[in-house]
């Protein structure tokens, strides 16, 4: 199966492209910035904001399947407005779309969030994530739209890299104990994503790990794999900030876990400390 990522060198992005590859898929894969360096990839500058380099892509690809991992969190014409120009760049040569979406698309306000529940955003970055669903649900009904949390990986994780710097006083800023998400390991996210491109599935689905946890408590436990003083992370409360967003979001993802032969594991389980 021939496969195009979206967004190939970030940090899901290249997850993707590797397992695909490991697969023996044909994999193309694009760049915002600088290409990535798995061998055997074929890469391709695109910026999402330009619908003409967009199709053009995918045309000169003509992949069986497309997974958009991207996104610019302060970029409306990237993070809702791209997703739309891939949809309809999907249908036109009849490729099978995945988009990646956000838990940013819920304001907290129920606490769980499974399959069935409407998104209500209450940041911009939430905003687009949800127009971008509307989006892609509307030109390709036969798409997944598959919402997830915090991707935690190595040290290229963002919030891996924070603890780090945190524990190193390299940076100011706090843990917050009231903000609380259900972390997912990229590989194990990536993998669910290509085994919902293989099956029949289509519409939305959640792919979150199975442990709500705050951001604290994630810190700790990233610190003690990590072999570092979780007593040197600074702690404090989200909502003495001046922070937008959402406090607690957790994924119900075991509707979708049921169908996988991936297990999306939770933080406490795929961070234990190594042996």
């Amino acid at each position: 199966m021939k496969v195009l990522i979206i967004g190939g060198s970030g940090f899901l992005g290249t997850e993707l492209v590797r397992q695909a590859s490991a697969a023996g898929h044909a994999t193309a894969a694009t760049f915002a910035t600088r290409p990535g360096s798995i061998p055997e990839v074929t890469w391709y500058a695109l910026d999402l904001r330009d619908a003409e380099r967009v199709e053009a892509v995918v045309a000169e690809v003509a992949p069986r399947l497309i997974v958009n991992a991207s996104s610019v969190k302060s970029d409306w014409a990237v993070t809702a407005e791209g997703p739309v120009r891939l949809a309809m760049a999907a249908a036109k040569y009849g490729c099978r779309l995945v988009h990646v979406s956000s838990d940013a698309v819920f304001s907290g306000t129920r606490v769980h969030y499974d399959e069935t529940c409407f998104p209500d955003p209450v940041t911009p970055y939430g905003a687009a994530k949800a127009a971008a669903e509307t989006g892609v649900r509307l030109l390709a009904p036969d798409a997944v739209i598959a919402r997830t949390s915090l991707i935690i990986g190595d040290c290229r994780s963002v919030h891996v890299r924070a603890v780090h710097d945190l524990v190193a006083g390299a940076r100011a800023g706090v843990l917050f104990t009231d903000d609380i998400r259900c972390p997912v390991h990229v590989a194990d996210l990536a993998g669910a994503l290509l085994e919902l491109a293989s099956s029949d599935a289509q519409g939305v689905h959640h792919l979150a790990g199975a442990d709500a946890v705050s951001r604290h408590e994630l810190g700790v436990l990233i610190a003690r794999r990590d072999g570092l003083d979780a007593n040197l992370l600074p702690t404090g409360l989200r909502t003495d900030s001046a922070l937008p967003g959402a406090l607690d979001v957790r994924l119900d993802s075991r509707a979708t876990q049921r169908r996988l032969h991936t297990s999306l594991r939770g933080a406490r389980q795929f961070l234990a400390p190594w042996r």
